[in-house]
């Protein structure tokens, strides 16, 4: 299943900065344990649907997973071996930007070692470096 949305107003974006850090969506709000981000990045859509099918491996249907990001930016590519010019590319695929300091998932209802070891296997498939974080290490 392809993460996308389902109307876009422009089917092409510019490509744009993705500079600074996060500050909304940086804190838990539904699990006891979440992944950070600590890079900036674009996470796409494959990635975000590899992490988790990851999960739900290991869940075996208990606990939940919250994903807090969603691919909103649609990224084009050019044909290879095309000459210089002549617009745009066609859409590749999509993408979610990413500040440092963003919370990417969310899990509650698992013991915290088996989150632990879950997050683990997530961070591989992601290309940002990421943190596991817990409810009283954020200080709430």
């Amino acid at each position: 299943m392809q993460l996308l949305p389902k109307r876009v107003k422009y089917r092409k974006v510019q490509k744009g900065k993705n500079r600074g850090i996060a500050t909304r969506g940086s804190r838990l709000t539904f699990g006891e344990f979440g992944l950070k981000a600590l890079d900036n990045g674009l996470i796409r859509a494959n990635h975000m649907e590899a992490s988790r099918v990851v999960v739900a491996r290991k869940l075996h249907g208990a606990g939940k997973l919250w994903i807090k990001i969603f691919p909103c930016k649609p990224i084009t590519k050019k044909p290879a071996e095309t000459r210089m010019g002549k617009g745009k590319g066609d859409l590749d695929h999509w993408a979610a930007p990413v500040h440092r300091g963003k919370i990417l998932f969310e899990m509650g209802g698992v013991p915290e070692e088996l989150a632990k070891q879950i997050f683990r296997l997530v961070a591989f498939k992601l290309p940002v470096r990421t943190k596991f974080i817990t409810r009283e290490s954020q200080g709430h």
